[in-house]
């Protein structure tokens, strides 16, 4: 018997009926469908709420579109646990299965890769870590992008980047985004950043609305130690997968490195990422 998790879209009544759908084929094939009790309030399935902790789960099922499969990922805080994400949302770039083929989906998962034709497609994650006064207050993990950014309208913030110990520039702008692979095509992309296969390890710096020449990309290796400094008297947030963590004041520094950790896409059949992108923005052949 395994253990699923299933992560469900409070707001969109498909992914509750997908729930529902889910946890019927689960437990008519052995195996246990749980949710955490806020979703399953959400989608009023309060029978399968529990308050175990979400790494504990052999399969995560995600119901919903890029926001839903975020939140799935960090609800396992970094455990290595895949998951199957059944498009709900807009565009979805990051699920993999269509609301009509979810109970073959799970047919082709608990039949194993070879019988069921899937693959792992493991996502390099970052973590950022907040220093203050010479200590560090908090560390959180992002699949897309941390953003340094603005509190107040009207007004830039002025953001030193550190690389490797050594100063590189100061940014005059609404916010800095660092983001990985994954995330160049999410916030960094509307801010005219490149789009990187999410087979390459790297780190992404793009500035928001920079006012100061130097306005473009910088990609960096992972093993490059990237730091912001908040300079200046201009209060400044910390949002972390397009969710604020953190206030920083004058002096604070955030930290970026490759996590330990990745995220574990399950991926059926062969998945090309230019094949996507093409997809989601309508390009022609020719």
């Amino acid at each position: 018997m395994s253990s699923v998790l299933l992560v469900a879209h409070h707001e969109r009544f498909e992914a509750a009926a997908l729930a529902r759908t889910a946890a019927d084929w689960l437990s008519a094939h052995g195996h246990e469908a749980w949710m955490t009790p806020e979703d399953a309030r959400a989608v009023t399935l309060p029978q399968l709420a529990s308050d175990r902790p979400a790494g504990e789960a052999d399969l995560a099922v995600c119901l919903g579109g890029d926001g839903t499969m975020l939140r799935t990922i960090h609800l396992l805080a970094g455990a290595a646990v895949p998951v199957i994400g059944v498009n709900v949302g807009l565009l979805g770039y990051l699920t993999e299965v269509e609301p009509p083929a979810l109970a073959h989906a799970l047919e082709r998962w608990f039949a194993g890769p070879d019988a069921g034709n899937w693959h792992i497609d493991e996502r390099m994650m970052i973590d950022l870590t907040v220093r203050r006064h010479g200590m560090d207050v908090g560390t959180w993990t992002a699949l897309n992008e941390g953003v340094v950014e603005k509190q107040e309208s009207g007004h830039t913030v002025r953001l030193q980047v550190t690389i490797d110990g050594a100063p590189f520039t100061s940014y005059a702008a609404d916010g800095l985004i660092v983001a990985t692979p994954t995330g160049s095509t999410a916030y960094s992309l509307s801010a005219r950043g490149p789009v990187l296969s999410p087979r390459t390890r790297a780190v992404l710096l793009t500035p928001v609305s920079p006012h100061m020449l130097f306005d473009r990309s910088l990609v960096l290796d992972p093993a490059e130690a990237a730091e912001i400094e908040v300079m200046g008297h201009r209060p400044v947030t910390l949002s972390v997968d397009g969710q604020p963590v953190t206030s920083l004041a004058e002096g604070d520094r955030v930290a970026v490195a490759p996590s330990p950790h990745t995220a574990q896409f399950v991926r059926f059949g062969e998945r090309r990422f230019h094949q996507i992108l093409k997809a989601k923005f309508g390009l022609a052949d020719r």
